[in-house]
């Protein structure tokens, strides 16, 4: 009786390990990939002035699902229930600048990472006296207080001036009432991409930074590979790069 147990246990986890497995040939079945997204996520997912879904994160899902040869389609949710949404099979992926942690990755599976984020630090471009975040030490930052940067700039020595966010934390340097803000690399290419004219510059980089990848239900392991090949197709065919220029006038692979 033992025996017969453990055979038809075994049985419904080879059975299961199919099912998850299927997500591939169900997809190409359906000639649907699934994404879920935010779409008010400037510059990776949002709506442009005409109304239409737009953005790096978008154009990645597209070219991503023709590679899969099938066709994108997004749903749309906001950030809180997003990762959720996968549990529910709301879709099959999740492509909204997704960051790789540890914790997320105790309970989903990611793609190779497809961008990078990296702390700069940023002023203006008459500054000549801040090269290094050592430079900081009892250096005017404008940070909003919680947040990594904030923490960062902290530990540096700086003295931290709270702001909302990046939008406020620029404004001030611009404006000279700080010296410096540390702040994400993703979000001051894109600003420059949008004010060429800003008198702002990055001073220094940190070497390590917090990538972003496509994230997917566990068990799904051919459709993982399917994606990780067409991300390396993009990379390798010069398709990334130009819709990272596009958005952030920069490669944003690394």
């Amino acid at each position: 009786m033992q025996a017969w147990k453990s055979t038809a246990a075994l049985a419904l986890t080879v059975f299961a390990a199919f099912a998850h497995a299927d997500d591939l040939a169900d997809i190409r079945k359906a000639g649907v990939l699934k994404i879920g997204t935010e779409g008010t996520y400037a510059p990776f997912t949002y709506h442009n002035p005409a109304g239409d879904l737009t953005g790096f994160d978008i154009e990645i899902g597209q070219a991503i699902a023709k590679r899969l040869g099938v066709k994108a389609q997004f749903v749309e949710g906001k950030w809180d229930g997003l990762i959720a949404g996968l549990d529910v099979k709301r879709y099959d992926v999740v492509i909204n600048e997704v960051a790789v942690t540890d914790a997320r990755k105790a309970k989903y599976d990611f793609s190779e990472p497809y961008i990078v984020s990296k702390a700069v630090l940023i002023v203006r471009n008459d500054n000549r006296d801040i090269k290094r975040f050592e430079d900081l030490k009892g250096r005017k930052s404008a940070n909003t207080l919680t947040s990594n940067f904030g923490k960062l700039a902290q530990r540096y020595g700086a003295e931290v001036v709270a702001t909302q966010g990046f939008n406020e934390s620029v404004a001030l340097l611009e404006s000279g009432r700080v010296e410096t803000t540390i702040n994400d690399s993703l979000s001051f290419l894109d600003y420059k991409k949008k004010q060429p004219g800003s008198k702002l510059k990055i001073a220094a980089t940190e070497s390590s930074g917090e990538p972003s990848a496509v994230l997917l239900r566990k068990g799904n392991p051919e459709l993982k590979a399917a994606i990780d090949k067409a991300l390396a197709a993009l990379k390798a065919d010069g398709s990334y790069q130009k819709i990272s220029h596009k958005y952030f006038g920069a490669d944003v692979s690394r």
